[in-house]
């Protein structure tokens, strides 16, 4: 899953060497940490949030496959 926001990440932000995704687990519970460049944070969250909802939307349903829950965090 770190991978798949990494991915979408890099692919939304202007300075992509400046992406950084940390992933912690435990049984349940994956957490993931996106962190960009504070010039990049609008394009990531989006209007109204749509961007980021999308992206947790995205991982929420990658992480059904292996019956896990995911958290994401997105900071500057």
């Amino acid at each position: 899953m770190k991978e798949l926001v990494e991915l979408l990440a890099k692919s939304l932000v202007d300075q992509r060497d400046r992406v950084s995704v940390v992933q912690t687990e435990t049984d349940k519970m994956v957490n993931i940490q996106l962190t960009v460049a504070p010039e990049d944070m609008g394009k990531v969250i989006g209007k109204q949030g749509k961007i980021a909802n999308a992206i947790r939307t995205l991982v929420k349903a990658a992480a059904v496959k292996d019956g896990r829950r995911v958290h994401v965090d997105i900071d500057q």
